[in-house]
């Protein structure tokens, strides 16, 4: 009888363990997928759907028809690498000593930075993937790797397949064998393909597209982070026709080709997941990095550099808004409103760590401090007031890049709450009030007007400015 009541036991156990393994088996395929396609150096008013006068880009805007445009959505750095740190770990790029964009060791010394971001720290990709997503990064990495830099692959931040370019390690295709592109050739590393720079963005959507192929049966997490549109812009010649009446403006006429591709591109993508089927399963997001170029070289040789923020001041290197805030558009068919437009909701790239946890039905990685907000309620197309205010910090340490237009070089250190920004750098001086409801070209300083909330404001901005 004991025998027979411990193989019983024994039965029933095995019975309840298989059928956890299997619902945590399904558990993956239940759950929506993730896209997120990151432009690099997109401007706020780039795309003709939030304001572009001079040209259309028919799939955002069809994109943004079929989903939710958010107006107050911020990058959480003007540049490049800490932008996207703050991305995949829901954290303030400072908290990982990322105050710039990764270059050589000598240069991430003099800024006080390290040479690549942690390989231990906790991702979006990581989490992701110990749910059951599959995990896939195309494009542009740029959290280090490359110049003299030998740095952990994506694969060490919880991806399971990449293809990268100069500015990152593991497969990677390149375009020159010169300059940044050489030196990461002679870095080794993953498997090297030389392309021409206009069949990057393509090249990554077709990975994008295999990818989901083999693992439309199953929940996946994806990245397609385009170069595009980082100058130089490089266009396939023949793209440039469209486009002629720009050509006393050389580089706003290449610019206009580059964005009128990677529009395409992207188009091609969401085709994709449309024609297998994925649109009520996947939601995805389009955004940016930082602001539009701001090089000194254009104005040095009499041009307005190419990009559109629309009313917004400031451009790349710039706390201004110019530089910060950014392009958002959610489509999840099923789940979020189509066509509508949240004009109220402030929301920072570190806000779509738990967002995007909560829209998936996903528990936050244990012991992981996040510094965003669970928004998700507002990507579901309900009004929402985030409950604490979103701060900033760029060129307070030596050797940053700073814009090419001296006015666009703003204070240090700024932070939103409400309706109200606040500027100042770390020594409390240039200090900046602005009413973004009533002045969103960041014309006109409150400071002295309203004492007692610059103080206030003041003083949490460096408070947090200190704690990094």
């Amino acid at each position: 009888m004991k025998i027979l009541s411990i193989r019983v036991i024994a039965f029933f156990l095995i019975t309840i363990l298989v059928s956890i393994g299997t619902v945590q088996g399904a558990r993956s395929s239940e759950n929506p997928n993730v896209i997120i396609f990151y432009v690099d150096d997109m401007g706020y008013a780039d795309p003709s759907c939030f304001g572009n006068p001079d040209m259309e880009t028919p799939n955002i805007d069809r994109f943004a028809s079929e989903g939710l445009k958010l107006t107050n959505y911020y990058s959480n750095s003007p540049i490049c690498s800490p932008s996207r740190v703050a991305l995949n770990t829901g954290q303030a790029p400072g908290r990982h000593k990322v105050w710039a964009h990764f270059a050589s060791k000598e240069q991430n010394r003099v800024r006080n930075m390290v040479d690549f971001l942690d390989p231990s720290v906790q991702t979006m990709a990581r989490s992701f993937k110990a749910n059951g997503y599959a995990t896939a990064h195309f494009g542009k990495w740029h959290m280090g790797g490359g110049r003299d830099v030998v740095a952990p692959l994506p694969q060490e931040y919880g991806f399971e397949e990449s293809l990268v370019t100069f500015e990152g390690l593991g497969d990677r295709i390149l375009w020159d064998k010169k300059g940044l592109n050489g030196q990461s050739a002679k870095l080794g590393r993953g498997n090297i393909t030389f392309v021409k720079k206009h069949e990057t963005t393509g090249i990554y959507v077709d990975r994008a597209i295999d990818f989901m192929e083999r693992h439309r049966n199953e929940a996946f997490y994806l990245h397609v982070f385009p170069n595009d549109v980082h100058d130089a812009h490089v266009p396939d010649e023949a793209w440039l026709g469209k486009y002629e009446k720009y050509s006393t403006h050389p580089y706003v006429q290449k610019f206009y080709a580059t964005l009128d591709n990677m529009d395409r591109q992207f188009g091609r993508l969401i085709d994709s997941v449309d024609e297998m089927g994925l649109s009520e399963k996947t939601m995805i997001i389009f955004t940016s990095d930082n602001g539009p170029t701001d090089w000194p070289r254009y104005y040095k040789e009499g041009f307005t550099p190419p990009g559109w923020t629309g009313p917004l001041y400031g451009r790349k290197w710039s706390l201004y808004e110019g530089g910060i805030r950014m392009p958002f558009i959610v489509r999840w068919k099923g789940q979020v409103p189509e066509g509508k437009t949240n004009e109220t909701t402030i929301m920072a790239a570190v806000d779509l760590f738990p967002s995007l946890h909560a829209m998936a039905g996903l528990e936050l990685p244990s012991e992981w401090d996040l510094d965003g907000q669970d928004l998700s309620k507002a990507l579901e197309g309900r009004k929402m007031k985030r409950k604490e205010p979103v701060f900033w910090e760029y060129a307070g340490n030596p050797g940053i890049l700073k814009p090419g237009n001296p006015l666009f070089e703003s204070p240090t250190n700024a932070m939103r709450d409400g309706d109200w920004k606040l500027l100042t750098n770390d020594d409390g001086s240039e200090t900046k009030l602005f009413n973004l409801k009533r002045d969103i070209g960041e014309s006109s300083n409150l400071a002295r007007e309203y004492p007692e909330r610059t103080e206030s404001m003041k003083k949490a901005l460096l408070d947090w400015r200190n704690g990094l």
